[in-house]
């Protein structure tokens, strides 16, 4: 395998000193954007979102006795890279090959089937790396580019909008994700794992399914999620998580019930599905009740929820605000811790 030798975007702080983690916090938004001018608005924003992050997607070899393909991409200049867990989980072997050519060796630093997001590390230093963005601040019908090694054909581009926000996805370990972007920019086996960028040239989700049957329904996990899974896996090796049993989305509430209710943001979560005899169940909630807080804080999104969701909760006897079409009522919720 091969060392890189260049590539990294310039820092104030030296590569060396600087941790991997420090690159997982999002890019300012209000720099103006050096677009081509000799090309239409459109077409100016794709190319400027391929040129800042497409020679940090790499296409992954998975060896072993579960072989397979897909994409992955760099966050920092020492080889941290982003991938989806169904691409590398089972493998003995894991490579990557860069836009330029280049391949090298590839170290699983940490696993999660539950969110379908991996970690890996290149054996080298100064790779290019992508800029991250936030899915919290995506809008429906904004413009999305796709970038991954769909069948095999390397650096491939697609582009689309954010077609809806707040979907689930069952993922391949029979977990269901939440807060995953549903996009119309064409995806393909071999995609999985690759960047869905916004128009700045930002990260904003991590490639993982499309519906083979359909056209244009293709989902992304939100960068918000995959950098809280990614700040674990570096630290830990996995995610441990106290679970609730059941499965939500995030919601927007009617502008007069968020006024009625005095909470600051529009937004809540909704279950959508209860696990079967664990706490929420037992509890007493339901498929439809809407989570407005938990302990006295207030929930506003499925990442609200899953952040406070720690292993250090697993155990306790949590009150929770619950709303539904009998009104506002405080339920305890023991969480377990998951396996």
């Amino acid at each position: 395998m091969e060392h890189a030798d260049g590539g990294g975007k310039p820092s104030g702080t030296s590569l060396a000193t600087r941790p991997a983690a420090a690159y997982l916090s999002p890019m300012p938004y209000d720099s103006p954007l050096p677009l081509d001018e000799t090309l239409d608005p459109y077409s100016a924003r794709v190319a400027h979102a391929f040129d800042e992050v497409g020679p940090a997607v790499v296409h992954i070899l998975a060896e072993g006795p579960r072989q397979g393909t897909g994409s992955g991409v760099l966050y920092a200049p020492d080889g941290y890279l982003l991938t989806n867990s169904h691409v590398v989980s089972g493998a003995s072997r894991i490579s990557a090959k860069l836009t330029d050519g280049r391949q090298f060796a590839a170290t699983l630093i940490g696993n999660d089937p539950a969110t379908d997001l991996a970690v890996l590390r290149l054996e080298g230093s100064d790779f290019p790396y992508a800029q991250l963005g936030s899915s919290a601040r995506l809008r429906v019908g904004q413009l999305v580019v796709a970038i991954g090694n769909p069948l095999g054909f390397q650096a491939t581009v697609t582009a689309g909008i954010v077609s809806a926000l707040g979907r689930t996805l069952r993922s391949p370990s029979g977990r269901l994700i939440e807060s995953v972007i549903q996009t119309d920019a064409a995806l393909n086996p071999g995609n999985s794992g690759g960047a869905l960028v916004d128009g700045q040239g930002h990260v904003v989700g991590i490639n993982t399914a499309m519906i083979g049957q359909a056209q244009g329904l293709c989902f992304a996990i939100g960068i918000d999620t995959a950098v809280d899974v990614t700040m674990r896996l570096m630290r830990d090796g996995r995610v441990k998580r106290a679970v609730l049993g059941f499965a939500g989305q995030t919601i927007t509430l009617d502008a007069r019930l968020s006024r009625s209710l005095r909470r600051q943001g529009g937004t809540a979560v909704q279950i959508v599905e209860v696990i079967p005899d664990g706490p929420s169940e037992r509890a007493g909630l339901h498929k439809g009740d809407v989570i407005l807080g938990v302990a006295e804080q207030p929930i506003y999104s499925i990442d609200d929820l899953h952040r406070y969701l720690t292993e250090d909760v697993v155990g306790q006897a949590l009150i929770f605000t619950i709303m539904s079409g009998s009104g506002i009522r405080r339920e305890t919720i023991v969480p377990v811790v998951d396996q």
